[in-house]
Order: C-alpha cells, then sequence, then structure tokens
C-alpha cells in the first residue's frame, strides 16, 4: 500500500511538472488540417491574388468548407462581405533618371535597384526635375517627441525616407500599433507635408524582408481602397529603392550616406537637402473591382447579441515578379496555416456538445498584404456591432513544427485578454512571453491592431521559439530562414514532411482562449482601449516598411 502511494505520488508529481496537453479532438486531426493547408496553397489557386480568378476558385472553397463544416453564413444569408478595391497595374518600363550638381551628372538607375508605383486612380504619376530631400525615417509623431520634417519644406520635393524606425523609438513602442514606422505612415507624413513622391530605402538586415519579397508584393503595382479624391492628394510616385542605389546618389551629391543615416537615429535631425533631382513616370491599368470578406458564424446562447470574432486571411498576392517572375506564390505558411486553422475552429465549435454563450464570428479578410484592406472595411461597415464585439482573437499564420515550451504574444501586454492567454497556456504546460522579435512589427501589420484601433480588444499570439525538442536559439534561427528565404517567395509551399505536433497545440491554444473568452463576465473584458494610430491618417496601409 505505501509503495503504491508513493508510487501514485510520483506520478502526481510528474504531471504537475510536465506539459498537460489536451486530449484528443476529432476536429483537430493531423490529416485533416493538412489537406485544408494543401488544398488553400495549391496551384490551382494561382496565389490567390484579390480579383483575380483563382482567388475567387479559393474563396469558393473556403466558403463551401464553411457550409460543409456546418458554420452558418454570417451576412444576412451570405458568406461574403464584398470590399471595393482599386488595382493599379504598373505598366513596364518605368521611366527613372537621378541628376547631380545641377545636371553636370545622370545617374542611371537600374531596374533591378527600383521599384516604383503610382496610388493616383487616374494610373499616371510623373516627376519632372523633383528636388530630393533625405528626412531620415520619414516619421512625424508629435506624441513620440519625433519630428524629422521639424523645419523643413518637401513641398514638391521627392522625399528619401530610410525603412523601419530608429532603434530608440522601435524599443519604445514595441508590441503597439506601430504604424508610424511603417510605409503607410511614413507615405502619410510626406503627403502631409505636400511631397510629390516619397522613396522608401531598403536596407538589408536581419530583421527587414529581403528585397525579392518586397519586389513580388509590389513588382506587379498595388491594391488599395478607394478613396473620394480618386488619391488624387497622394504623391504622384511611390517606390522602394536600395540603399546601394541611394548610397551612390548620395556621393554624387557630395553627401555622406552612413553618417546621415547615424545622424538621422537621433531625435531632433535635420533633413537634408541634397543636390539631386528625379525625373520619373510611371503608368498603371486601373481596374475597380470588389474582392470578399468570408464570414461565418456559430451563434450563441444566452449572450448570442455580444460576439467573438477570430479573424484570419485568406488571399496572397498571386505571381512573383523579378526574379521570381511567372511563379506562383502559394503562401503556405503566411497564410494558409491560419485559414486552415480558422476553419478547423468553425468545424470545432459549430459541432461543439454546448453551444457558447456568445455568437462566434469567423471572418476571413482580404487584401491583407496591401495593407490589412478587408480588416480596415470591415471595422468601418461591421456587420456586427463593434460595441457588442468584445475580442478579436487573430490567426493569420501558425507555427509548423513540434511543441514549443512557450507561447509569443504579440500585441500589448496590457490587453485585458492577456490573462485569458496565460490561463490556457498554463493548462499546457507552457509560459507566455512578449513578442521577441518587435522589429519585424507583426502585430502592428495585424488585423489584431485593426480592431484594437477601434475600441476592440484584440489577441495575436503564436507558438513560441523555445522548441520543446530543439531549444529556442534554433527556433529563433528557424524563423529567422522562414522570413529570409520563403516568405513571400514561391518557395512558402506545403510539405508532406511538415511536422505539426506542434502546429495543432497552438491551435487547441487558441480554442481554449476563445472558448474561455466566450463565456467570460464583461467586467474581464473591459479595458477597451483605442491604440494611437500616430500617423494621423486614415490612408489603407498600403506596405509594411521593409519590415515583414
Amino acid at each position: 500500500m505505501r509503495a503504491a502511494a508513493i508510487a501514485g505520488l510520483i506520478s502526481l508529481c510528474a504531471c504537475s511538472t510536465t506539459p498537460r496537453h489536451p486530449p484528443p479532438h476529432s476536429q483537430f486531426d493531423d490529416a485533416g488540417f493538412r489537406r485544408l493547408v494543401a488544398a488553400i496553397a495549391s496551384y490551382e489557386f494561382e496565389g490567390r491574388r484579390p480579383g483575380s480568378a483563382g482567388a475567387e476558385r479559393a474563396a469558393a472553397y473556403l466558403t463551401g468548407t464553411l457550409r460543409r463544416f456546418g458554420a452558418k453564413p454570417g451576412n444576412h444569408g451570405s458568406y461574403r462581405q464584398e470590399v471595393p478595391l482599386v488595382a493599379l497595374d504598373t505598366v513596364e518600363p518605368t521611366a527613372f533618371s537621378i541628376a547631380a550638381r545641377g545636371g553636370a551628372v545622370h545617374l542611371s538607375v537600374p531596374a533591378s535597384d527600383a521599384v516604383l508605383w503610382t496610388p493616383r486612380e487616374s494610373g499616371t504619376g510623373r516627376l519632372q526635375h523633383s528636388r530630393m530631400v533625405f528626412v531620415g525615417y520619414g516619421i512625424d509623431a508629435p506624441r513620440l517627441g519625433w519630428n524629422d520634417y521639424a523645419g523643413a519644406d518637401v513641398r514638391g520635393a521627392t522625399v528619401l525616407v530610410l525603412d523601419g524606425a530608429p532603434a530608440a523609438l522601435a524599443r519604445r513602442n514595441a508590441g503597439t500599433d506601430g504604424g508610424f514606422a511603417l510605409a503607410r505612415g511614413k507615405i502619410a507624413a510626406a503627403a502631409a507635408h505636400g511631397a510629390a513622391a516619397v522613396l522608401l530605402i531598403h536596407r538589408p538586415g536581419r530583421f527587414a524582408t529581403p528585397w525579392t519579397a518586397i519586389v513580388n508584393r509590389v513588382g506587379h503595382g498595388i491594391i488599395e481602397a478607394p478613396t473620394a479624391d480618386a488619391h488624387a492628394a497622394d504623391p504622384a510616385v511611390e517606390g522602394y529603392v536600395r540603399s546601394r542605389a541611394a548610397r551612390r546618389w548620395f556621393a554624387a551629391a557630395g553627401a555622406n550616406f552612413d553618417a546621415a543615416v547615424a545622424h538621422a537615429e537621433r531625435p531632433g535631425f535635420p533633413a537634408l537637402s541634397l543636390d539631386l533631382a528625379a525625373d520619373a513616370g510611371v503608368q498603371a491599368t486601373v481596374r475597380r473591382f470588389t474582392s470578399p470578406n468570408l464570414i461565418a458564424i456559430v451563434p450563441g446562447g444566452e449572450r448570442r447579441s455580444e460576439y467573438l470574432v477570430y479573424t484570419t486571411r485568406w488571399d496572397g498576392l498571386g505571381y512573383g515578379a523579378g526574379r521570381d517572375a511567372g511563379q506562383v506564390l502559394p503562401g503556405a505558411i503566411d497564410d494558409a496555416t491560419g485559414a486552415a486553422g480558422w476553419l478547423i475552429l468553425a468545424q470545432a465549435f459549430a459541432h461543439a456538445a454546448a453551444r457558447p454563450e456568445r455568437t462566434i464570428v469567423f471572418l476571413a479578410t482580404t487584401g491583407g498584404e496591401f495593407g490589412a484592406l478587408g480588416a480596415r472595411y470591415y471595422v468601418e461597415h461591421p456587420i456586427y456591432p463593434l460595441s457588442r464585439t468584445v475580442a478579436d482573437v487573430n490567426l493569420p499564420m501558425l507555427r509548423v513544427g513540434g511543441p514549443a515550451r512557450d507561447v509569443d504574444s504579440l500585441g500589448p501586454a496590457h490587453s485585458p485578454l492577456a490573462p485569458f492567454l496565460a490561463k490556457a497556456a498554463e493548462l499546457q504546460g507552457r509560459i507566455v512571453r512578449p513578442d521577441p522579435q518587435p522589429l519585424r512589427d507583426r502585430y502592428a501589420r495585424s488585423d489584431a491592431a485593426v480592431f484594437a484601433a477601434h475600441g476592440v480588444p484584440a489577441l495575436y499570439a503564436i507558438g513560441g521559439l523555445d522548441d520543446a525538442a530543439l531549444g529556442p536559439v534554433w527556433g529563433a534561427a528557424r524563423l529567422d530562414e522562414y522570413f529570409a528565404q520563403r516568405y513571400l517567395r514561391p518557395t512558402d509551399r506545403y510539405a508532406p514532411t511538415w511536422h505539426l505536433r506542434g502546429t495543432l497545440l497552438d491551435l487547441h491554444l487558441v480554442e481554449a482562449v476563445g472558448r474561455r473568452i466566450a463565456r467570460a463576465d464583461r467586467r474581464r473584458l473591459q479595458g477597451r482601449e483605442r491604440h494611437d494610430r500616430r500617423d494621423g491618417s486614415r490612408r489603407p496601409l498600403l506596405l509594411y516598411g521593409s519590415n515583414p
């Protein structure tokens, strides 16, 4: 008897110090998840670019799956909320040249060093001898005590802007909306100061999106939300240039690029007028169309008029450009894993033995790669009132691999949803950590940030870097490898060799968080706080800077 008691005690102690994985669940099977990811990321859907035939086929597949899984249409009998968009497909080649020293020196700009577009719905963007001004990081955020435009007159000028944010500012604002550091914030600031063009200087680095991925995102042009003035007030030309080109331009103007970059790291940086002038011509074909947000619900019980939203993204970029021209960009990890997990969650809630207390809304947004366009449209045209939407749980992608000892919470630590995540993680024997790589700005670019900016508590959590078998150093290196080699590339494709035990564990975590929120007292979900957008603009986010 004593031996049995001791054995039982040893067993109990062992259980208390090891991860408590949830029991098997019929909807969370490995094979089912694989089938969904393989289908969504298949070449049949041609990369799912909004407005394409492939995207329409993908939307039909997803809505058909929602119906088959038992989730009800979420928009008055329809699974679709049509989002009006405008595509500006750049017509090659674009003309771009730089003159230095009063025109005495002419610099050609190879196509491999710059990618330009126009946001104007006229389809034409031109520069004629536009003087060039370096404005550091191009941030105008008075509440942060930072204004790179102080004392500068850039009306009619082409502003050169560093991508990202100065290190001190980035560290101070990790886990916030962070729009000031993204291209949308920089472009809006330049437009507010009257700039004719904005050229973002791309610099390679660990947390920078590779140049090839940037070209894949905008090399065919952009997709944006229509505006009342057809974007006529926006800069005529926008684009990216590589730092090696910018360095040549500075040298031709008698300036030192590296010294200017170093000075831009400090507040109070004075804008630097360069003895340079830009000429450019960008032509685009203009297409107006709609692309759907996909929406389904699982009706709630006692509090059915309150809503919990699970968000994901379903479409992508289509085909590559530049060196990846003609190749499909499958987007298997980003965002087919998120969309597949989202479908499985819809099935799990629809077939649960007990109805959730609150209505669960499943929203897959369109235009995510062009600035969270679908999420922005939804919060401005909500099907379910935001005042009665208690939370958004964001699921754009899942970590592929074995179990991790930790969970990365990419949003603000003060979110009222943080305790729900911490409890669900604890029950799996895991800990919650803040974003280990905040310079990637994953939260700032997410649909979660859009909902939070409109007063809805939002959560964006993903399996962490501390792999249970191989440790955190390996996990960090693996994440770096994904962003460096596969993000927005043809190589982001599904493989049957994927190890998914940790992936499904993370999906259980997200389900558990949602179930807790769905039954929680409303007072525990208070603290609804609008994030400071910091860029002073409602302009849709077109790009994410060089941060992926």
